[in-house]
């Protein structure tokens, strides 16, 4: 039987660490994509894989597949293609590729050290794979000490102690270029997740002249209820531009949200302004950075802030690294024990087949109430002999050799497969 080991996983990806945005764009999948691209999965036989799409990574997290079969599936589903992959891209394979999911769920890996919205996303992409049957039992061991490494590296450490998240990073780099916000007229575009987070931090800021743009108004408006805000519609996007001192896009859209066309009236009466746009594929149009009044930021110059906050969870570094190589260890170990799981369910079966004949045997020979006092004992005996065997198949779970001596011993038959 063959046996499934951390050599078995494998990853492969485009992220921030080597790819511009230009490229993680064309790489990014949207909702259909990634339903689309788990469907080609299980069509060439891949049983265990999840998919990570945000606006700083594409990754691709299988069990039982090459990192050709990924890489293939990738191009396959997405706008990137193989000689931008294999610039841009990376693959990793064994305990790398499970390190490497350590990393991302605990946020060693992220742009904003210690990201705050990472490990949701990994658990969305996780969990709809294992809503489609598409995580095996062993990947499913795995997730639950990826995700115990997540929770202890935020009650162990202060990794998750200050603001980690992109809409932070964005709205402490306008501040960087205004000083504050108070006076500012300010655009938000987009009222999702991140849109949210951003709506907080700039009123928690002091902004206060700030209107909300939502392709769907009613999502404007229960944002902007909470905070006495302003909600415009988007057909009036290009004069709600050219008014702002600070425009930040943060929507879902796979187009740009914010053309050329849009800068017409700005055009006309010109002021300097920035545009933060906080999306994978990009919501503005990157000509519009063209324009000698207007200063685009992508997700690619955002960066951590080097503030106090950070320098904390910076210091937490090697201690969260121990976290995940304790939880790693206790995987691998579990991992490994699996080999004599087969062995140990046909022992136990044995020993109880046994028991059940010999109880069959003498079942009419022995009254009723001592039947019970019986079937007790001799359930006490063979759990205790079998512990002992199953002890030693644990103690020796890298053996090969022992399992089959105690299958031979026994005349054991051991069932194919996970049970």
């Amino acid at each position: 039987m063959v046996h499934p080991t951390i050599q078995d996983f494998t990853v492969i990806g485009v992220n921030h660490w080597d790819a511009p945005v230009e490229i993680r764009e064309k790489f990014s999948l949207c909702s259909k994509g990634k339903v689309m691209m788990l469907e080609g999965a299980r069509r060439e036989g891949i049983k265990s894989i999840f998919v990570v799409s945000t606006c700083n990574r594409t990754e691709v997290f299988a069990q039982g597949a090459t990192t050709r079969e990924l890489i293939r599936l990738l191009t396959s589903y997405s706008n990137g293609n193989l000689d931008e992959f294999h610039k841009y891209g990376f693959e990793h394979e064994a305990d790398r590729a499970v390190q490497h999911l350590f990393k991302v769920a605990t946020g060693l890996d992220s742009q904003i050290l210690g990201d705050l919205q990472i490990v949701k996303q990994v658990k969305e992409g996780y969990e709809y794979s294992a809503s489609e049957g598409m995580i095996s039992g062993e990947f499913h061991r795995l997730m639950q000490h990826v995700f115990r490494a997540h929770k202890r590296s935020r009650s162990e450490t202060s990794l998750g102690q200050g603001a980690a998240t992109v809409a932070y990073a964005a709205v402490q780099f306008a501040m960087r270029t205004f000083d504050n916000l108070t006076s500012k007229n300010i655009l938000l575009v987009g009222t999702g997740k991140i849109g949210k987070v951003t709506c907080k931090n700039l009123v928690n800021l002091g902004a206060s002249k700030l209107t909300l743009i939502n392709r769907t108004r009613d999502k404007a408006e229960f944002v902007a209820g909470k905070f006495n805000l302003q909600v415009a519609d988007m057909e009036h996007l290009p004069e709600q531009i050219a008014d702002a001192d600070l425009v930040i896009v943060a929507t879902g859209a796979t187009e740009p949200v914010i053309r050329p066309e849009h800068m017409q009236p700005s055009m006309e009466n010109p002021k300097f302004k920035v545009m933060l746009d906080l999306s994978v594929p990009r919501n503005i149009d990157p000509n519009v950075a063209t324009l000698d009044f207007v200063d685009v930021a992508n997700m690619d110059m955002l960066g951590d802030v080097t503030d106090e906050a950070y320098k904390k969870r910076e210091k937490e570094i090697p201690a969260v690294k121990n976290i995940i190589n304790e939880e790693l260890s206790g995987y691998i170990l579990w991992l490994n024990e699996q080999r004599v799981v087969p062995t140990i369910k046909a022992l136990t079966r044995k020993f109880e087949t046994i028991r059940d004949d010999e109880l069959n045997f003498f079942k009419n020979k022995i009254s009723t109430g001592d039947y019970d006092k019986v079937e007790n004992l001799t359930r006490r005996i063979v759990n205790k002999i079998a512990a002992y065997s199953i002890e030693h198949l644990r103690d020796h779970h890298n053996s090969d050799e022992v399992a089959e001596m105690v299958s031979e011993m026994f005349k054991l038959e051991a069932k194919n497969g996970h049970e």
